[in-house]
């Protein structure tokens, strides 16, 4: 699904070989962070650790990533703004000719001056995260009380900064009764609503997460609902399948480690922030080569490698299945996807 992408970026799969290069890379500058969100994929600290990719560091890393054909390069955290470079550092995106987008945390860093900070040092879209259609849910889920209000502060700060404004919503078991009562939240102030369905990693918790019949019920429902603007799927590539039963189009898929990849705090080189398995550390060889040729990487970009009912599945080229979940919930990557409701043709 191409309509996520902003303005200027060629869709996924146009004149890109994802066997090259990936759509996006997602750097987390760092696992600092106030927040106690119960969902937290990095189980985020307080204080920044002495490990991290210095400012030469990321620099290097941001100019091998355009160099490999990257074309969104993506600034996030815990929160980035505990690290004083990190304008510095979504300026040198933006020049090394990225599309550049930026993921704060709520915190009180997260000004109106930040944010317009970071719209003029490259940011072209800002990312935050709603989890709830009230204070109750998302504070309860974010673990700090006036988060809400200071979200939707935040968000009208970045519209006004003149970002273009991504919301993300965790779909969980904690927030999923809310899905319908956020969409009101999102009129004449985004541009894509992102849902990242659970992956019980980091602080993320199994019994938090929807089972294959929820997710269905879910996914059913995001196509048929009146939005404000495009949705996407984080974690839920089954969406794509829904879609083309639905007779959507959707384009060549996006999934862990096929068109993206996550570059830890201290430069392990991952598939996902969700699917936090290692292939290498960009110290000791450069992004491409763990990208291109490392096993890992290589097998989730081949569908005839999957197994269980994915590997027999006539949608596996457009969906494959969370690839994040199946490791979670198996210790396979390569696993079926088990919270995925569909019965293959061939099954």
């Amino acid at each position: 699904m191409t309509g996520g992408l902003p303005p200027g970026v060629a869709p996924a799969g146009a004149s890109l070989d994802f066997a090259v290069a990936p759509l996006t890379v997602a750097w987390e500058i760092t696992r600092a962070c106030p927040l106690r969100c119960v969902h937290c994929r990095a189980d985020a600290q307080h204080r920044r650790d002495p490990r991290e990719l210095t400012t030469a560091e990321g620099l290097d890393l941001i100019a091998h990533a355009a160099e490999m054909g990257t074309r969104v390069f993506v600034i996030t955290g815990g929160d980035p703004l505990a690290r004083h470079d990190v304008f510095e550092l979504l300026t040198a995106a933006r020049d090394a000719g990225m599309y550049v987008g930026f993921s704060p945390s709520v915190t009180p860093r997260l000004t109106a001056d930040a944010l317009a900070r970071a719209v003029a040092a490259g940011a072209g879209t800002v990312h935050l995260s709603l989890d709830g259609a009230n204070a109750g849910t998302h504070n309860a889920f974010r673990g700090v009380p006036g988060s809400f209000e200071r979200t939707l502060a935040a968000l009208d700060a970045a519209h006004a900064a003149g970002a273009r404004l991504q919301v993300g919503t965790s779909v969980s078991r904690r927030t999923v009764q809310d899905l319908p009562e956020i969409v009101p939240l999102l009129v004449d102030r985004v541009d894509l609503w992102t849902l990242f369905f659970l992956v019980p990693t980091g602080r993320a918790q199994a019994e938090d997460l929807l089972d294959a019949a929820e997710h269905e019920r879910v996914l059913r429902w995001l196509v048929d609902a009146e939005l404000p603007c495009p949705a996407r799927t984080i974690a839920a590539p089954t969406y794509r399948r829904v879609l083309t039963q639905h007779g959507r189009a959707v384009g060549p898929a996006v999934n862990d480690g096929n068109g993206f990849a996550f570059v830890s705090h201290v430069g392990d080189v991952c598939p996902s922030g969700f699917l936090q398995v290692s292939a290498g550390n960009v110290r000791d060889a450069p992004l491409a080569h763990w990208y291109r040729d490392s096993p890992l990487f290589r097998s989730l970009r081949d569908p005839e490698r999957l197994g269980g009912k994915c590997g027999i599945c006539e949608f596996r080229r457009i969906c494959g299945g969370s690839r994040a979940r199946a490791w979670a919930l198996t210790g396979d990557v390569l696993a079926a996807d088990p919270t995925c409701a569909y019965e293959p043709a061939a099954a």
